[in-house]
């Protein structure tokens, strides 16, 4: 029971370390870092193993659900999104998480997860954006910065790449939100407020793979790419006192969009009730 865990035992708590370690990432992988935002997370809003569910898909940071010990579901690749509604339907008194990279997100699961933005299903999506596919070997992924040097870009890539956090505004999410894996004390509160959100929240967790897309664009090792995003992430409340010229080359940080609109489950369920209630009379 969270209540009863030592704050030093809090991520020990929540792992199947019996089962399923070592892990598989690269050493120093930001992946780890985000599963431990997760696992505080849960714990400070004392939510029991048995309320959570957590769905992934296909990648690097789709096999985060392994490692923790709630009910987990890894799926097909980009279709997260897709049993998670199935479980979220299924189960509405169930908090459903969904873990997904930007590759699985994104690409072949892009469809789902604009459709879920749209619905507003309560859904929290934890899309970890390292911009690449890094499982599979550094292929372009829709998040792979344009110029940018992939496996399947060796003279630069010439697309453009998506703001996943715009999408998800534009397409209907009622809270959008971006943290890095070097800024851990806000990442752990934005997922803290992506969970007691009712309605699809998205949070953008910025990692690095510098595996691969480090390595081959040049920006060092993990180290290197934790200070970038140090020196390169700006929060939104400072942002708002600068001038354009301050900002150029930034990217912002925090919560990006946070509305009420009605969710998914809510409005089926008024539908349920209204034909069921007419059955009686």
């Amino acid at each position: 029971m969270p209540g009863t865990v030592q704050a030093s035992d809090v991520i020990h708590h929540y792992l199947r370390v019996k089962k399923n370690f070592p892990n598989v990432w690269c050493p120093g992988c930001g992946i780890g870092i985000v599963m431990g935002s997760i696992i505080r997370a849960i714990n400070k809003l004392e939510y029991r193993k048995n309320n959570i569910a957590i769905v992934s898909g296909i990648g690097c940071s789709s096999r985060l659900p392994v490692y923790c010990d709630f009910n987990t579901l890894h799926t097909t690749h980009g279709r997260a999104i897709g049993f998670a509604t199935g479980v979220k339907l299924a189960r509405p008194n169930l908090k459903v998480i969904v873990v997904t990279g930007d590759g699985d997100a994104m690409a072949i699961g892009g469809n789902h997860f604009i459709h879920a933005c749209r619905r507003n299903i309560d859904i929290t999506t934890i899309m970890i954006n390292n911009q690449i596919y890094g499982m599979t070997g550094g292929q372009c992924s829709p998040a792979t910065p344009s110029k940018s040097f992939a496996t399947t870009a060796p003279y630069g890539n010439v697309e453009n790449n998506f703001d996943a956090a715009a999408l998800a505004k534009g397409a209907g999410a009622t809270y959008v939100a971006r943290g890095t894996v070097y800024h851990v004390q806000q990442l752990d509160k934005l997922i803290i407020g992506a969970l007691e959100k009712k309605g699809f929240s998205l949070i953008e967790a910025v990692s690095n793979c510098h595996t691969y897309y480090g390595r081959m664009n040049k920006e060092g090792d993990a180290v290197a790419m934790l200070k970038w995003m140090k020196s390169h992430a700006m929060p939104i409340k400072a942002a708002k006192s600068l001038p354009p010229e301050k900002l150029e080359g930034k990217f912002l940080t925090g919560v990006l969009w946070d509305i009420e609109k009605p969710e998914f489950c809510d409005e089926y369920e008024k539908i349920i009730q209204r034909f069921q209630k007419e059955e009686r009379d």
